[in-house]
């Protein structure tokens, strides 16, 4: 057995794979941050970002089951890289493209059928609601286009490359900016299509994604992984292990999205408008968030490939390091977003002192207030998923949010009276159990022992 690596070491090769990671992180958040500012200029702007509020929920629902399959193919494809198996590096990698084909085309389908009915649930109405459904067709119709390119980006953590995947998004963010610039406000002789030629704009870019990683890992960018460039034949022992390991993580990402959609259909019930400051601070405040959760992607591509190499001690110190690194870099981000200047709420044409920019100062301020104890949990849950140990990481999130999050946000926004502010409150109070119980699942150990093959 190869020695662990030096304790020097581990925080190098964390921070050497999450750095790209933040700049990919970054740019997903700007591309959705692009679509709410260039909306948010159109007339009629409250019931536009609502609607885009709304449309964006929902399609965070929809990639749960694609995140599952992008767990579970990292977990594997790691591992499998650590032991330099490239073999079935390769094998994962094609089944892994086939597998999210069929899902991207299924979802796609299922998406457009219960969209309206999504709306109905969360009493989305009048403008707002035609505006979420404009803005969801096109993505719905094209959402393999997006399956593929983040089960790739995923992927290339796996075997230690994070640079291409930000190259893409760098190029794939330049398109989609001018491309909505064309397509929202009408340019080069085309109509303005408004909160449509957003979502147009955004498919495009998604395309590009994709043809652009596709293209360099057949030139070779990646020595010895190559996609399959044509249909293969399904490995149904593979898909069994995707399986074991992804429907957990899709689960969790139920259990997740369940925790965002419960705070959606409660502000909508109280004010419709806090759906949209909702939106308008998540956009803001998931900057925060962009330098943890690269940190835990990179952790859990480390973990996978320290368990392949027959190292758990090296896994345990990837954890710790990243607990470490999450939570220093997640405190002090709060100083930079917690107070938001008027400018920045003035980018999405949101005056701060009415009362859609109340709502989104309070949401702000309440989500970073809660950064360190996120870093926690952020950090965990990919050394967790990185072991595949995903159905330990489900049992958690069940947990703190079907038992506290979402009662919190019940009885003190409802219950008790205080409006958006109580429903927000419970965010927090959710983080608090999930960093214990994270913990508490680290210290035991269990989760170095998880099967993946």
């Amino acid at each position: 057995m190869t020695p662990p690596s030096s304790p020097a070491s581990v925080p190098r090769r964390l921070l050497a794979l999450a750095l790209p990671v933040v700049g990919l992180n970054v740019l997903n958040v700007l591309s959705l941050a692009v679509d709410t500012a260039m909306v948010g200029r159109l007339p009629d702007p409250a019931s536009a970002l609502t609607g885009l509020g709304y449309g964006t929920q929902f399609l965070f629902i929809l990639m749960v089951l694609m995140i599952g399959l992008a767990v579970g193919s990292v977990a594997i494809v790691a591992r499998a890289f650590g032991a330099r198996d490239l073999e079935r590096v390769n094998h994962q990698l094609g089944q892994s493209m086939m597998l999210t084909v069929g899902m991207g085309v299924l979802m796609g389908l299922v998406g457009r059928a219960v969209a309206p009915l999504y709306l109905d649930l969360v009493s989305a109405r009048g403008p707002a609601r035609a505006a979420a459904l404009l803005y969801l067709d096109p993505l719905l119709l094209g959402l393999v286009f997006n399956y593929l390119t983040i089960l790739l980006g995923s992927m290339l953590r796996g075997v230690g490359n994070t640079r291409l995947a930000f190259q893409v998004a760098l190029v794939s963010n330049l398109a989609n900016f001018g491309l909505n610039s064309v397509l929202i406000y009408g340019a080069l002789g085309l109509p303005a299509l408004g909160v449509r030629g957003a979502a147009i704009g955004t498919l495009l870019s998604q395309i590009l994604s994709l043809v652009l990683i596709l293209g360099a890992l057949a030139r070779g960018a990646v020595p010895g992984v190559r996609p399959p460039l044509r249909p293969v034949a399904v490995d149904w022992a593979a898909a069994r292990s995707l399986l074991r390991i992804g429907a957990p993580a899709a689960l969790d990402m139920v259990v997740l999205n369940a925790g965002f959609l419960s705070i959606v259909t409660l502000l909508g019930l109280l004010d419709p408008l806090a759906v949209a400051a909702h939106g308008i601070g998540l956009r803001i405040q998931a900057l925060a968030f962009v330098p943890g959760m690269a940190i835990s992607q990179a952790t859990g591509a480390l973990v996978g490939n320290a368990l392949g190499a027959g190292k758990p001690d090296e896994a345990r110190q990837v954890a710790r390091v990243s607990v470490g690194l999450c939570v220093a870099v997640m405190s002090v981000v709060p100083l930079f977003i917690a107070l938001p200047s008027d400018a920045v709420l003035a980018l999405f044409d949101v005056d701060p002192a009415g009362a859609m920019g109340g709502y989104a100062t309070t949401w702000i301020r309440i989500l970073g207030v809660c950064m360190p104890l996120a870093g926690v949990h952020v950090a965990l849950a990919g050394a967790f998923q990185g072991a595949g140990a995903t159905p330990l990481s489900l049992r958690l999130n069940l947990a703190s949010t079907l038992l506290v999050q979402i009662p919190a946000s019940y009885l003190l926004g409802v219950q008790a009276g205080l409006g958006p502010l109580g429903v927000w409150l419970g965010f927090p109070i959710g983080f608090v159990a999930r960093s214990g119980l994270a913990l508490w699942t680290y210290i035991d150990g269990a989760w170095l022992q998880a099967r993946v093959r």
